[in-house]
């Protein structure tokens, strides 16, 4: 018989969640009110942002959105990085 080894979460269960990352459930550890990584926390509020921008210009949110061909707007949003990139790299 095997020994079964018993993992231990060395984040207080209270400072747990449970998230959905696409089909996986994975345990996310918090630690609530103690350590932010302000670049996270300003990419969340620039996310925030723009979300509310594009609810207002769009009338809809993009769960909801059906109706537009989201792969060609990445091609396009790529092409543009890429012309970025190249601008910067032409200096």
């Amino acid at each position: 018989m095997k020994d079964k080894k018993r993992k231990v979460n060395p984040v207080p269960k209270e400072q747990t969640t449970s998230v959905r990352l696409g089909s996986k459930k994975k345990l996310c550890f918090l630690r609530r009110n103690k350590m932010k990584d302000k670049i996270v926390e300003d990419l969340k509020r620039e996310f925030d942002i723009r979300s509310c921008v594009g609810i207002d210009k769009y009338k809809t949110t993009l769960q909801d959105n059906n109706k537009d061909d989201f792969l060609q707007h990445l091609k396009e949003e790529l092409m543009d990085a890429a012309l970025y990139i190249q601008k910067l790299q032409s200096k």
